[in-house]
């Protein structure tokens, strides 16, 4: 069920980087996130009452408290960058660098997490690396 979840956040990703160029003409990248935020923050929390799921609030850690916090920030500074290199560059080339996340996060996985490299792991991150210069490139 984890790849229909995965192929539905590439999907809705994809268009996020369509709908958002297309929000960013003549507009200020941090307003145009900020206003993209507050719609997210609406929908999301409508989502977690709608089905109960505010009551698990209560469970939390410290540590998870502490995680969360920091992955916003992470997660808001990348809105940030992203809408300005969507306003300042082409669709399709900011959306293949910002996929450079995905090799990212797997040099970090093992890095910090212990997450083992194997041989088609590392091998997918190279393409996804030669792929995003390819790209980029003019």
């Amino acid at each position: 069920m984890w790849l229909v979840y995965a192929l539905l956040s590439a999907l809705f990703a994809a268009l996020t980087a369509i709908f958002g160029k297309l929000g960013v003409a003549n507009v200020n990248s941090n307003l145009a996130t900020g206003i993209r935020t507050v719609v997210i923050l609406i929908m999301i929390w409508s989502i977690i009452m709608a089905r109960g799921e505010a009551k698990g609030m209560s469970t939390l850690s410290k540590q998870n408290i502490t995680f969360l916090i920091i992955s916003g920030i992470a997660t808001g500074l990348s809105w940030l960058f992203y809408f300005k290199a969507l306003q300042l560059g082409k669709v399709s080339q900011v959306a293949a660098v910002d996929k450079l996340s995905v090799a990212l996060t797997i040099i970090i996985a093992v890095l910090f997490l212990g997450e083992q490299l194997t041989l088609k792991t590392f091998a997918g991150a190279s393409l996804i690396i030669i792929g995003t210069v390819l790209l980029a490139w003019k």
